[in-house]
């Protein structure tokens, strides 16, 4: 999907997942029926998030105070490539300083120290493309910074929606960082190439005006030596102009200061030379990379890649697809109540779309651990519901999940209710987190995973997230 649907995908994404209170489940299936009532059921995944993205920005945004200037955000402006071009012909126009007193010395003109830096970029990159570079995740922090930063500007850091758009500036950063990429690469690109030109210009526009002579000078280098330097250092442009450098003898005539010497020889053919020599090695490589680098940009522009294997873009394809999931959940010791079975119901078509076919198995006793009632090979996920209050152990609840792991394809999962140790201990308690590692243990013993939640909390987003995770894992598994 573009650049501007996939923003509003992850952005309605962030709002979903970080439990924004006044996003309720009725406002999600609204979006998704929205979605495919303008879509449907066969068109692509992007085309149904895009639109399912767009229904529900509308929905959020009396909501909240930032969404409005969030749509009305440009954040990236063709124009700055001509700002960027306009900037490096000044630049390489000013620092053309190629000798004082109109005089170029052949061997510290600013075009020799042009070259070198572009030269060494050349090499950066292709270092780069070979072995890698830190670089994507050094960009992916500043993108995510400047996010940061423009949503601290906008939004008061108590809002309800603080969360979301932390959440939404990493995500942003992480998903559009090859595309700003590209984009910063086109912009370097064409400013060295302005550059490179401007300076270029200089040359000619001051030798219009101006009686440049030429000479060389150095304390440790003879004439042979600079002729082979400069014979080497200028063989591109050499080769192209077919001209060919003066004899030892006549550089050795240039060099300075010589007393009562002639006045030194006109700088208009290494002029031409020092141009043709930034055409090669600057002006037209720079052009190249700049071409390449804002075609790939345009490209992810127009097709900027999601992670659609995330459980969250799963279960909301699931619903577009109009799939049913079952999933069914062992109760131990104890039958959840009906707050606890709507809070489930409402965890598990979160994590899995509103296609999700909750099944109560009959509750498992104690004792009874090894042959629990209803356990079919029907392609159903697995869960065991237990209480945190009880102790883990290995001969009861241990038993319960390997029999489930046992009759199906994937390891089940142990859902962990902390409601009811909440209400009693306090939801500070040291012994939570201790309880918690006691049913970590056991669940991994078991060849399961652990989840926990509070069911009668009506907070179900580290929940939410903890089971998402649990279930792509298991599937993986």
């Amino acid at each position: 999907m573009n650049e501007q649907a996939a923003g509003q995908v992850l952005l309605l994404r962030a709002f979903e997942t970080t439990g924004f209170a006044r996003w309720t489940d009725e406002d999600r299936a609204w979006a998704s029926r929205s979605a495919l009532q303008a879509v449907g059921t066969e068109a692509p995944a992007e085309a149904f998030l895009a639109a399912r993205a767009q229904a529900g920005l509308r929905r959020l945004e009396p909501l909240d105070p930032l969404l409005p200037r969030w749509s009305a955000l440009r954040p990236w402006r063709g124009e700055w490539a001509w700002l960027a071009v306009g900037l490096g012909l000044l630049l390489g126009v000013a620092v053309d300083r190629i000798g004082s007193a109109q005089l170029i010395n052949l061997l510290a003109p600013p075009v020799w120290a042009l070259i070198a830096w572009n030269l060494a970029v050349y090499a950066i990159l292709l270092l780069r493309r070979v072995l890698g570079s830190a670089t994507p995740g050094m960009l992916s922090q500043l993108l995510g910074s400047l996010w940061q930063r423009w949503r601290a500007r906008s939004l008061p850091p108590a809002g309800d929606s603080a969360a979301a758009w932390t959440q939404f500036a990493g995500d942003w950063a992480a998903c559009s960082q090859p595309l700003y990429s590209a984009r910063f690469a086109a912009l370097l690109h064409l400013a060295a190439a302005a550059v490179g030109l401007g300076l270029m210009a200089g040359l000619y526009l001051r030798g219009l005006v101006l009686d440049y002579r030429v000479g060389w000078q150095s304390t440790f280098l003879d004439a042979a030596t600079v002729h082979a330097w400069l014979s080497t250092l200028l063989a591109p442009a050499l080769a192209l102009s077919g001209q060919t450098l003066p004899d030892i003898a006549a550089l050795q005539a240039l060099r300075l200061p010589q007393a009562g010497a002639a006045v030194p020889a006109s700088a208009a053919p290494w002029i031409h030379l020092y141009a043709l020599q930034l055409l090669l090695l600057v002006l037209l490589p720079r052009l190249l990379l700049a071409l390449w680098a804002g075609l790939r940009a345009r490209r992810l522009q127009a097709q900027l890649p999601l992670p659609l294997a995330e459980p969250y873009f799963q279960r909301l394809l699931r619903q577009q697809r109009g799939g049913h999931t079952p999933v069914r959940v062992w109760p131990h010791a104890r039958a959840p109540d009906a707050a606890a079975q709507a809070a489930l119901r409402s965890l598990l078509a979160r994590v899995l779309g509103d296609g999700v076919q909750l099944q109560l198995a009959p509750t498992v006793a104690y004792g009874s651990e090894e042959a629990p009632a209803e356990l079919r090979s029907d392609g159903a996920w697995r869960l065991a519901l237990f209480d945190l209050a009880a102790t883990p152990e290995p001969e009861s609840q241990g038993r319960l999940l390997q029999a489930l792991g046992a009759a199906g394809m994937q390891p089940p999962l142990a859902l962990v209710d902390e409601s009811a140790f909440a209400q009693r201990f306090g939801a500070t308690s040291p012994r939570r987190a201790e309880r918690r590692q006691a049913w970590t243990e056991l669940a991994r013993a078991s060849g399961s995973t652990a989840v926990f939640v509070e069911l009668r909390s009506g907070n179900l987003t580290a929940a939410e997230d903890a089971l998402a995770r649990a279930l792509q894992a298991t599937a993986g598994a």
